[in-house]
């Protein structure tokens, strides 16, 4: 890749930090890739770069190209990662910094952490049903600003919000269960390593030394505990390279913090900052349009303007339809031309929406005219049910004693006669006696009041436990989990759950079968390394059961061949030839859930009873929008929409009007309305006049 002077500029910088501003499509990737080439190529050790990022796959990316780069013997020892898996490597090396019991611990996802928040919530005098994904989220927020429970409860004691109210006596319960099961959830993969180096200096000398320099890609993403890991890191060397555009950043929701970009110089005292202006993926006409996004932006910023370096490129189309249904007809019918003539194939097309909800419609459409398409986001490969189970059981295969959350899942599956009941009872006696559930299914014999089904179902777990725990000690991985497969019988069990919904049944054991390829691939990856490097095939397999909890969704390995669907957030870092951005009206862009609301932040300022830097969010995310389309970008809304049953007259986004007229086309697709959405039609021009006069959707 040939560089442009701004490129070169970052590539070659030497020690010291570095801030380089990255706008959309300014070829960030060739830079980040190209630096630590450049590092590696001039005599530093692999071993002593640190490159993150914030998803599995961008890492490995990133990992293939510095490989093609610099070659494989120079990368060796080189880390790239996402934050939660460089903390976990630093958990997995640091088990007796952390005074862990056998040097082992449990990483729960969110499913998990669920299911001991509602635990908590039965000790809870409460009748209330509280939404426990939004006491998990406050929990989560809280963490990453390392305010434990005790400081959590004093910051919203005198907090109107009952969520505040039930998340603080819930928080203590949380902590006290993930201890007491030697456990870690998400959050606590970036903080506990944090918290592990301020109380312990000579292990955080350990780390420094090993990194000498630190290259993190989509900075403006990070929040305060990812913040506080660098700072910590890098004090000493201070070689910290961050790259990120604060145009981009759309995550405050997940607590990522964009002051981090913005104040990078003064965490960072005499940073270098280097601006990437030019713009490789988009015309002229589409830039044109993302840069007045922009100019209109009332927020802190740092100063940059996307430059074209394509030609000028087809006209943005603004198109106004009659209605929510009328929408997702014409997009669906331009698509499906698009596709039968030759014009575009699949894989160049996306539908970008704010909401999820807004995404049935569109699939109905496509799906009528059989044109290939998937939604982008939906369930996690290693999340289903039964990917979980095996998991589980290869988690209690290798550390019985210390899996009580693994055993309660994996006891009675498949069905073995123990019921709650019979798991309340030995629960008791675990406790009566000071003997880990586990120890206590051993000797199921002794638990008084056990039916003989259930004393004979826990003799056959504990049987295949001890049978997996076997071959565990001399058989590869894939072949241990072949095994479990089969003494269970899973895909019996399967197909049966199902019943005559043939179609289900064998996509779930497809995910069963993509875990064992998986597996397999891992086997050989292990084998590859020189034996001197090679772990013993149970610290093989407790590693590899640690990164299952971090991977990202498994794509379609035929994704190319699909129109994709994906909600305005999920589609950063992603390009399309063509980009449908749906529904863009006050209440959908921006969410109805920014506007009007209380200004959680002092420093944020307040126009018209909104919190500004709520709005000012919005905006970043429609410039994301926009800037994902290369060639051809339709804006579309329409003029009524069902709001809670009701038809109502809609209002294009503020967005949309802040826009000069002279950027886009217009055009009106203005069916009659159906049913009884009878609302007199609008030209273009009337609707836009009626956005200003207006204060919010109508």
């Amino acid at each position: 890749m040939a560089l442009n002077p701004a490129q070169k500029e970052a590539v070659g910088h030497d020690r010291g930090p570095l801030l380089v501003l990255a706008g959309a499509g300014s070829g960030k990737t060739g830079v980040v890739t190209q630096r630590i080439a450049r590092l590696l190529k001039e005599g530093t050790p692999g071993h002593a770069i640190l490159a993150m990022t914030f998803t599995n796959k961008a890492a490995g990316e990133m990992m293939e190209r510095v490989v093609k780069l610099a070659g494989t013997q120079a990368t060796r020892g080189l880390f790239a990662c996402t934050f939660h898996r460089f903390g976990l490597e630093v958990l997995s090396k640091e088990t007796k910094a952390l005074s862990l019991r056998g040097g082992s611990f449990a990483i729960f996802d969110r499913g998990d952490c669920t299911s001991l928040i509602r635990d908590g919530m039965r000790t809870v005098s409460s009748t209330r049903n509280w939404d426990v994904g939004a006491v998990l989220n406050r929990i989560s927020l809280a963490k990453n600003a390392f305010l434990d429970s005790t400081a959590y409860a004093a910051m919203v004691q005198n907090s109107a919000d009952e969520y505040d109210g039930i998340t603080a006596e819930i928080y203590p319960r949380y902590e006290a269960m993930l201890r007491s099961l030697q456990a870690f959830d998400f959050d606590d993969l970036v903080t506990e390593p944090v918290r592990l180096w301020r109380r312990a200096p000579e292990v955080l000398e350990r780390w420094r030394r090993r990194f000498t320099y630190l290259i993190v890609d989509e900075y403006q993403d990070t929040n305060l505990s990812q913040l506080e890991m660098l700072r910590l890191l890098a004090a000493e060397h201070r070689n910290l390279c961050v790259v990120g555009d604060d145009d981009q950043a759309i995550y405050g929701w997940r607590g990522a913090d964009v002051r981090n970009i913005l104040d990078f110089e003064k965490h960072f005292s005499g940073a270098k900052v280097v601006r990437l202006e030019q713009n490789y993926r988009s015309t002229e006409a589409v830039l044109t349009v993302a840069n007045a996004v922009l100019a209109a932006s009332l927020a802190r910023r740092h100063g940059k303007t996307l430059r074209p370096t394509r030609g000028a490129g087809s006209a943005v189309q603004l198109v106004t339809m009659a209605d929510a249904g009328t929408e997702a007809t014409w997009v669906a019918d331009f698509i499906h031309k698009l596709i039968a003539s030759g014009e575009a194939r699949p894989r160049d097309v996306a539908i970008l929406y704010r909401s999820n909800l807004q995404a049935p419609e569109f699939e109905g459409e496509l799906r009528t005219r059989s044109v290939p398409h998937r939604v982008f986001g939906g369930a996690q490969t290693f999340e289903r049910k039964e990917i979980k189970d095996l998991l589980a059981y290869l988690g209690v295969a290798l550390a019985p004693h210390s899996s009580e959350l693994a055993v309660r899942r994996t006891l009675n599956y498949p069905a073995r006669g123990v019921g709650d009941a019979a798991l309340e009872r030995l629960g008791y006696h675990a406790t009566a006696y000071d003997l880990s559930l586990w120890a206590a299914l051993e000797r199921s014999h002794a638990v008084a009041e056990l039916s003989d089904s259930a004393r004979q179902g826990c003799r056959e777990y504990v049987r295949v436990v001890n049978e997996t725990a076997r071959d565990l000690a001399s058989l590869s991985m894939v072949e241990v989990a072949r095994n479990l497969v089969e003494r269970i019988a899973l895909k019996a069990q399967i197909f049966a759950e199902c019943g005559q919904n043939l179609k289900a049944a064998a996509r779930r054991w497809s995910s069963v079968e993509m875990l064992l390829r998986v597996l397999e691939k891992r086997d050989k990856a292990f084998q590859a390394k020189p034996e001197a490097e090679r772990p013993t095939r149970a610290a093989a397999m407790a590693h590899t059961l640690r990164l299952f909890m971090l991977r990202e969704e498994t794509k379609d390995e035929d994704a190319s061949e699909f129109v994709t669907l994906s909600t305005m957030h999920g589609a950063k870092g992603l390009e399309f030839r063509y980009v449908f951005a749906v529904g863009l009206e006050e209440g959908l862009m921006p969410h109805a859930r920014t506007l009007d609301e209380r200004v959680t932040d002092p420093g944020a300022l307040a126009v018209g009873g909104e919190a500004l830097d709520e709005i000012e969010q919005e905006r970043r995310l429609f410039y994301v929008t926009v800037t994902r389309a290369k060639d051809h970008l339709y804006l579309c809304h329409a003029c009524v929409r069902p709001v809670r049953g009701k038809v109502v007259k809609r209002v294009p986004s503020r967005f949309i009007a802040e826009l000069p007229e002279a950027l886009y086309e217009r055009l009106e697709v203005l069916e009659p309305p159906r049913g009884d959405a009878a609302v007199e039609q609008q030209g273009m021009g009337d609707i836009l006049r009626a956005l200003l006069d207006a204060k919010g959707p109508v």
